[in-house]
């Protein structure tokens, strides 16, 4: 029976199996430009806006347009009872034509009292006295000229047209009432939309780290196109770009103020919309991507990282992610190109213990 105790012994430590470091799952990081881009919330803004106001006093006498619809510079939008600013350029040309008939009256005696002169047929006086009154009369019929262009002037004004091209808003008086040329009241408002402004709101604080990163040359800067999205998520088709930024900030808010330019060809875009934009900020030449399952927060919330060391044994590592690019972290500082960060079996897989690592293709 003795000998049935140990044979059943040997037995049993012959078949017990030899543990043999652990499987790990790791990704080799290695540097890569990466734009680095900011989520800003913005409003839109016409381009051109301009309010549509009368020159000349009068009643309504028709709208010509659709209220909502495009309209062209130069088209007619309102008529203005013109009746008396006929009557108004017909008196001033009547008034023309007897200047002009006075003139020549005058001009012709003086031009008669001149050939006399040499003859002493009448006197100097008399000489001067014609010259005098042509010139007045010539004078006379320039006055007359500029009240008939006025008066031609305020008869065009009566056809009151629209100041730029775009979309225009719905009228603020209808035909029979009376407008006035200085009321504070505009008839309406036109907005050109395509293109349309985007202004964006960036806190003078991350305005000065990017400058500052950019002396430093660990960022560069881009002209990348800038994206985006709608109130309701969704993303908006067409790309804008950056304008140009304010030179001062927001006393009150600390903010600085950008400026994006966007097509608009179907018009989605109104002025007034609340919408968020993605604006590339600069590029990052060397930067360090790693997978977001690779880094894991204490409760201190300090970022910390397991890698495997030369020896395939494991180290935690101290690192600074502070921003998610996609499914990613860029990591500034305590990670390096060549690393093979741990993103498989961490809870395996504990500092000081020796791993067998395997590459895993992680899908961004």
């Amino acid at each position: 029976m003795t000998l049935g105790l140990l044979l059943a012994g040997c037995s049993r430590q012959a078949s017990a199996p030899q543990r043999g470091p652990v499987e790990v799952g790791v990704v080799t990081l290695a540097t890569q430009p990466v734009t680095v881009s900011n989520e800003l919330t913005g409003r839109t803004a016409a381009t051109t806006a301009s309010d549509v106001r009368p020159q000349v006093n009068g009643i309504i006498k028709a709208r010509l347009f659709q209220e909502g619809s495009l309209v062209r510079a130069g088209q007619p939008l309102y008529e203005i009872d013109p009746r008396l600013y006929q009557a108004t350029r017909d008196e001033a040309a009547a008034q023309l034509e007897n200047a002009q008939a006075t003139l020549a009256t005058a001009q012709a005696k003086a031009d008669r009292y001149k050939t006399l002169t040499d003859i002493q047929a009448v006197s100097r006086q008399d000489i001067d006295d014609t010259m005098a009154a042509a010139r007045q009369a010539r004078a006379n019929v320039h006055q007359y000229q500029a009240t008939l262009e006025s008066a031609r002037v305020n008869l065009e004004y009566t056809r009151v047209l629209a100041p730029i091209s775009g979309r225009i808003s719905r009228s603020s008086v209808t035909p029979g009432a009376l407008v006035t040329a200085n009321q504070t009241t505009a008839l309406a408002s036109i907005q050109q939309l395509d293109p349309i402004y985007v202004d964006i709101t960036q806190s003078s604080s991350q305005l000065l780290q990017l400058r500052r990163a950019l002396a430093k040359g660990s960022v560069l800067p881009t002209r990348a196109a800038v994206r985006l999205k709608l109130d309701d998520g969704t993303d908006y088709p067409q790309s804008g770009t950056i304008e140009f930024s304010e030179v001062t900030v927001d006393p009150d808010a600390g903010t600085v103020t950008l400026r994006a330019r966007f097509p608009n060809p179907d018009g989605l875009l109104l002025p007034g919309m609340f919408v968020r934009v993605e604006a590339p900020q600069g590029v990052v030449p060397n930067a360090i991507l790693a997978p977001q399952q690779g880094i894991t927060r204490d409760a201190k919330g300090n970022a910390t990282a397991l890698v495997v060391g030369p020896d395939d044994k494991v180290v935690e590592r101290t690192v600074t992610a502070d921003r998610a690019i996609g499914s990613m972290w860029l990591v500034t500082a305590g990670l390096k190109a060549g690393d093979r960060l741990i993103v498989e079996g961490t809870d395996k897989a504990p500092p000081g213990s020796s791993v067998k690592p395997v590459a895993v293709k992680l899908e961004h």
